[in-house]
């Protein structure tokens, strides 16, 4: 999940993805989900945001065969998902 909100709800859609997600980078967020979870996640994300100005995406994948993750610099985001 990536998003792009504005300052005033930055720190709400943070606590929102480290909900269910763990944390990458700044507003980058990864982790499998069931199905349920993935639409208490969308539905969550929906009600903070203003829709004329912020935006958040999830990218899905079928199966972990055809996708990698590559880190160039300083990789974030690594410690315990958990608080």
């Amino acid at each position: 999940m990536v998003y792009d909100v504005g300052e005033k709800r930055v720190n709400k859609a943070l606590k929102v993805g480290r909900r269910y997600l763990s944390w990458v980078q700044n507003s980058v967020f990864e982790g499998e989900l069931s199905p349920a979870l993935y639409q208490q996640l969308k539905a969550d994300m929906g009600h903070l945001l203003d829709k004329t100005h912020d935006s958040v995406i999830f990218y899905t994948w079928r199966t972990e065969r055809y996708s990698t993750r590559e880190i160039l610099g300083q990789e974030r985001g690594t410690g315990d998902p958990f608080l």
